[in-house]
């Protein structure tokens, strides 16, 4: 099977607020991986994630993402790569002054889908996927924190992206509703999702195998597997 480089960075310095924050970084991304970002608390992860999906500037080195130049990338295409990617939070940032399904909707209205039933069939099938069809009706505070860590998952597949990016997202979360989590970005990336999750939970590494990197001492560096 051919490969194929989704995230390629070369030599990257990232920096947030004049600080560097990770020096040198050798990093790539391949259609269908499983990579996991491990590291202490300030060590860089999110910041690192932050650079893929244009939050922060690269201050050095080569950095592509779905073939855009991130050193290069006008603020008016960082919308159109966006919505390549799906992104899911450590805190959830559901609007919680609407239902579910009107979360779903207001994400797909925001990134031009118009025909009415697409809309609901695409909110179905997501909801299903993530094994929460029966819960749309649902405003977010009635649910629990896995249930809404799972309809955070949902939203951020809308799309279909070729990457999903999950900082922290079992951070809140008992160690069995963890796993849960787990197994859910497991099967989709099987379904063609490549997925880069950050995480502080080490054992969820001997449970479920990826491509490990960690982030200490401005470096990310790649960790052997198994």
């Amino acid at each position: 099977m051919e490969e194929q480089v989704l995230i390629s960075y070369k030599g990257v310095d990232i920096n947030q607020q004049e600080l560097g924050v990770l020096k040198g970084v050798d990093f790539e991304l391949q259609k269908g991986e499983f990579v996991y970002l491990i590291g202490k608390v300030g060590s860089g992860k999110s910041t690192f994630l932050k650079t893929i999906y244009g939050e922060l500037e690269i201050a050095e080195g080569e950095a592509t993402v779905l073939g855009n130049n991130m050193r290069k990338l006008k603020r008016k295409h960082i919308a159109p790569l966006r919505r390549k990617l799906g992104i899911v939070f450590q805190d959830f940032q559901l609007l919680t002054d609407r239902t579910v399904h009107d979360n779903l909707k207001f994400v797909l209205q925001a990134t031009g889908w118009k025909r009415k039933y697409e809309i609901e069939e695409r909110i179905n099938e997501v909801l299903k996927q993530v094994g929460m069809e029966n819960k749309g009706y649902k405003m977010p505070n009635e649910l629990s924190g896995g249930e809404q860590q799972r309809i955070v998952i949902a939203r951020a597949i809308l799309n279909k992206p070729e990457i999903l990016l999950a900082d922290e997202p079992t951070g809140n979360l008992d160690v069995e509703t963890g796993r849960m989590i787990v197994e859910l970005l497991r099967e989709i990336c099987a379904q063609g999702s490549a997925i880069i999750m950050t995480t502080h939970n080490l054992n969820l590494l001997g449970e479920y195998p990826g491509k490990v990197y960690r982030c200490e001492s401005h470096r990310l560096v790649p960790v052997t597997e198994g």
